[in-house]
């Protein structure tokens, strides 16, 4: 089936549910009453990349982050030109989106998240263990911690900090999720054409509001772009492990965007 006939997309609603428009709308709708939640970060040494880390507060921080996805699908679901899309189309996108888009939403909120470094059982440790039946090894699966190299968290926290450094505004911040969210370049789509139009919309307005709200600076749409480009370092498995893992267990992460996409935020 042709992506045209697949995709409700007329003149008429394009003109109505411009990229522009509708991006704002939903970013909107999706907002929240309730005001940023701050955590301390620690810090540790920068150069300790090895270094395996854990959330200091899993319940905290991943009750946070599983807030900002319920606004980051409803500020999806409420996009008109998401909508016209077949639910196949959609899902790949979600999919495809999902944990920039999640990262987005963090640093809009401005939600801190502390970690502590927890050492790994020792080889003579894991030798002993695996000799006594039915007990689990020292370790992570003897804390219930989920442990992440430092260097994945300090991207993450590193994003944030950029963001923050920049002080976007939420119009920006719209902007920037709906070129994310039209990512033409995932695999197994087949409306690309329309999706690319999107992004370069999305594109459009966010370079337009720049040049009519910063004047003075004429590198900040520049400066805004290397966000997006720092997201593409951002590993959708590493904030699913980190924030939803402790949470959902074993729960396939694509099941459960799958039943909160089809629900009703």
């Amino acid at each position: 089936m042709a992506c045209a006939e697949r995709c409700r997309c007329c003149a008429e609603s394009r003109r109505h549910g411009s990229i522009l428009y509708s991006i704002l709308r939903s970013e909107e709708r999706a907002a929240s009453p309730a005001g940023p939640r701050r955590w301390q970060t620690s810090r540790g040494c920068p150069c300790g990349s090895r270094r395996r880390l854990s959330l200091r507060s899993p319940q905290v921080a991943c009750k946070a982050a599983s807030a900002v996805l319920v606004k980051t699908l409803r500020f999806v679901q409420n996009v008109p030109c998401f909508q016209e899309l077949p639910l196949d189309e959609q899902l790949l996108l979600v999919r495809g989106c999902w944990a920039p888009l999640l990262v987005l939403g963090l640093a809009q909120d401005r939600v801190h998240f502390e970690t502590v470094e927890s050492a790994e059982p020792s080889m003579l440790q894991r030798i002993l263990s695996t000799r006594r039946q039915g007990e689990p090894p020292p370790g992570r699966a003897q804390r219930g911690a989920h442990l992440l190299a430092a260097g994945e968290i300090q991207t993450i926290k590193g994003f944030q900090a950029k963001c923050w450094n920049l002080d976007i505004s939420t119009k920006e911040y719209a902007y920037l999720k709906g070129t994310v969210l039209f990512n033409p370049h995932l695999p197994g789509l087949q409306c690309t054409q329309y999706i690319e139009g999107l992004q370069r919309e999305a594109q459009q307005a966010l370079n337009e509001h720049v040049r009519l709200i910063h004047r003075g600076d004429e590198a900040r749409f520049a400066k805004l772009n290397v966000v997006l480009s720092l997201l593409r370092s951002i590993n959708a498995n590493v904030i699913a492990e980190l924030f939803f893992r402790p949470i959902i267990g074993a729960v396939n992460m694509d099941d459960m965007l799958l039943e909160m996409l089809c629900a009703k935020l």
